[in-house]
């Protein structure tokens, strides 16, 4: 029982410093930023983002320096699936999110073209260093592009950006470092821990790196990112909900994987084929997924959410059925099949309803 229980102590742990070192390496890259003169919306789209996407980074690029590929990869791949299903989910069940133009007409297709992308360069099973350095390149373009473009974007959506509040942060220097380097140690001791806890866990339980990196330890370092746009829905700033989740999925995959493909060096990252073969492919659809419900109706709407939310259920599911009784999965998948015919019937003849006003 001890091969078990220590592992999830070890996981639960590495979160929890992740958690916490990731607010201090946030608030510290702030404070640091404002006091070089870098303007706040600026910090907004770089620092912010980069401090919610440092667990996935730090846990990813530990677990290839322990030769843990599938789980970095899983990592990365399980994050998306969660932002998108649950984040977006949970967040539009408090309050429809109302969506901006300029995210359908330019962010939401590139994060799709990213996708796609990452999946054609891991079809062969390894994604190369030179895929990383195209990865690494398209991050900085897009980072340039987004400075920019500030100006032409309209004006709720730079009200939405998130807030830099000087009077919370200390501007002092000696300060600020302390926090960036408490975070960077808490964040480097925690993604340790956790990847070693994963790691036992996959041996003790026979299941493979790749599902404990797609729900536990994905889970785990989408925290952030669930928290701030969370508390961004319930302050009705929802652009930043939706922005937090396609600026996170497009750092994880350009980023994260960009730097993991480098740092694996000649022999690259290894994909295992059941994340080519099933979990690409579902982080591709879920991305593909947002364009239709963007454009309906200009928002997410508490339906949409709840059926978001029942999709990553599904999925998490069918990942237990596979690793306990893979008997069971056909009949599972058919009930899925089943659930969601209906459940579209029903939102169809809804909106049917409402717009003959029956």
């Amino acid at each position: 029982m001890s091969e078990i229980i220590n592992p999830i102590i070890e996981i639960i742990l590495g979160i929890l410093l992740l958690f916490t070192g990731g607010e201090f390496f946030i608030r510290g890259a702030v404070s640091l930023s404002l006091l070089l003169g870098i303007p706040q919306i600026v910090i907004g789209l770089t620092v912010v983002s980069l401090g919610t996407s440092s667990p996935e980074l730090l846990v990813s690029l530990n677990s290839i320096f322990k030769g843990s590929d599938s789980l970095a990869v899983g990592n990365v791949v399980g994050s998306n699936i969660f932002n998108i299903l649950v984040v977006l989910g949970i967040s539009s069940l408090i309050t429809p999110l109302k969506v901006k133009s300029r995210i359908v007409r330019r962010d939401v297709p590139l994060l799709i073209a990213i996708s796609c992308a990452v999946w054609a360069m891991s079809s062969t099973g390894i994604l190369t260093w030179q895929s990383g350095i195209f990865l690494i390149f398209s991050l900085i373009l897009n980072s340039i592009w987004e400075i920019n473009t500030i100006k032409e974007k309209d004006e709720d959506i730079q009200i939405a950006e998130p807030e830099i509040k000087d009077f919370s942060l200390n501007k002092n220097l000696v300060n600020t470092i302390y926090q960036l380097f408490l975070g960077l140690f808490l964040l480097g001791f925690g993604s340790n821990i956790l990847v070693n806890g994963s790691r036992s866990l996959a041996i003790s339980m026979g299941i493979k790196e790749t599902i404990i990196g797609l729900t536990i330890v994905a889970t785990g370092t989408s925290l952030p990112e669930l928290v701030t746009s969370i508390v961004a829905a319930f302050k009705g700033k929802t652009d930043l909900a939706i922005g937090n989740v396609i600026g996170s999925n497009l750092l994880n995959q350009l980023l994260i994987l960009g730097s993991c493909s480098i740092f694996s060096g000649l022999e690259g990252l290894k994909v295992s084929q059941d994340l080519i073969k099933a979990d690409l492919p579902i982080m591709v659809l879920t991305t593909f997924a947002c364009m239709p419900i963007f454009w309906t109706k200009g928002k997410i709407t508490r339906m949409e959410g709840f059926i978001l939310l029942n999709i990553y259920i599904f999925y998490i599911i069918d990942k237990i059925i596979v690793v306990v009784n893979k008997e069971f999965l056909n009949e599972f998948r058919l009930i899925i099949i089943t659930y969601m015919i209906i459940i579209s019937i029903f939102i169809f003849l809804s909106s049917k309803f409402k717009t003959l006003k029956i």
